[in-house]
């Protein structure tokens, strides 16, 4: 693994940086963190003004814009019933979109790219932790394959830019994320903010119970998306390998503890049921994230307070 030198390896501040998908989840976390330490180049499209799936609309950006560094995070994302309704949608856009960005990043003169995936690319019975090593090693979990697919092809994809023409194209793995921005719909959300919306409204409807599939026992590792954009920001400052990098929090929570956890920061002064009759899903997802500590980074925010603020802006937005 290859750390250039912290001092040396600053970007300028006033570099052009295009980040893809600053709407997201990620995206956004990213753009905050950026601003936060300074940068003031920031280059951003909504989908409205730059459809990435569009080959010939990539290569103008790009020609007209001239960015020097890039942060991918656009894509189409869904949970298991998008995934399968949708399969042909999730493995066709984000391919398009990844193709058409990183090689016309390439072709008009960035100097680096950071293409965020996602831990789903990792096989369904993987070691645990997982260590990026487990990549390509075994069958997918079925329900989210086409984005999965998608996913490692883009790190392929950047491995395949920097051995053909020693370009620098880096990737980071994400572990499951929370925080602002993110996907609150009572059908489509991930457990956390299903979780926190529930609880929500269950408090205000003075609920006195709330249902929760399973037993509450599989393993699940959570990081805020803030420490997320803080660890992209330090692997596009401070990283430059073949590899790609897991980002977890190497922490890990039962549901139970979660749910029990959620309800206490919203408030949910009523009963925590379990339908044990209902399936619980993988005992157990966590990261391998020692090669990205090993580099010097270690995420910041506590389970707890990411929670807390994460419900803040819950509420505010509603």
């Amino acid at each position: 693994m290859t750390v250039t030198d912290t001092a040396a390896s600053k970007l300028d501040k006033s570099a052009k940086i295009f980040v893809a998908g600053h709407r997201g989840l990620v995206g956004s976390a990213v753009v905050r963190r950026l601003r936060t330490l300074g940068y003031t180049n920031l280059i951003l499209r909504s989908h409205s003004e730059l459809d990435l799936t569009n080959q010939s609309a990539v290569k103008t950006f790009f020609t007209i814009e001239k960015p020097q560094y890039v942060i991918l995070a656009a894509a189409k994302v869904g949970g298991i019933h998008a995934n399968n309704t949708y399969p042909a949608d999730f493995i066709t856009i984000n391919l398009q979109i990844q193709t058409n960005v990183i090689d016309s990043a390439y072709r008009y003169g960035v100097k680096k790219l950071l293409f965020l995936g996602s831990s789903c690319i990792y096989p369904k019975h993987a070691p645990q932790p997982i260590p990026e090593s487990a990549l390509l090693t075994g069958p997918l979990e079925p329900t989210n394959e086409w984005y999965a697919v998608a996913k490692i092809a883009g790190i392929k994809m950047c491995q395949a830019y920097r051995l053909q023409y020693k370009w620098d194209a880096i990737s980071a793995m994400p572990t499951n994320l929370y925080g602002p921005n993110d996907n609150f719909h009572p059908e489509n959300s991930h457990v956390l903010p299903a979780l926190m919306r529930r609880f929500h409204e269950a408090k205000v409807s003075s609920a006195k119970e709330v249902v929760v599939w399973g037993t509450g026992s599989p393993l699940r590792e959570f990081l805020h998306v803030d420490d997320l954009a803080d660890a992209v920001v330090f692997l596009l400052e401070n990283y430059s390998d073949l590899g790609h990098v897991n980002v977890g929090s190497g922490k890990e929570v039962s549901i139970k503890e979660l749910a029990e956890l959620v309800k206490e920061v919203v408030g949910f002064e009523g009963e925590l049921v379990w339908d044990s009759s209902k399936p619980d899903g993988t005992p157990r997802k966590l990261m391998d994230s020692s090669t990205l500590a090993k580099l010097g980074w270690e995420p910041k925010i506590s389970l707890r307070d990411g929670l807390v603020g994460t419900y803040k802006w819950y509420v505010t937005t509603q």
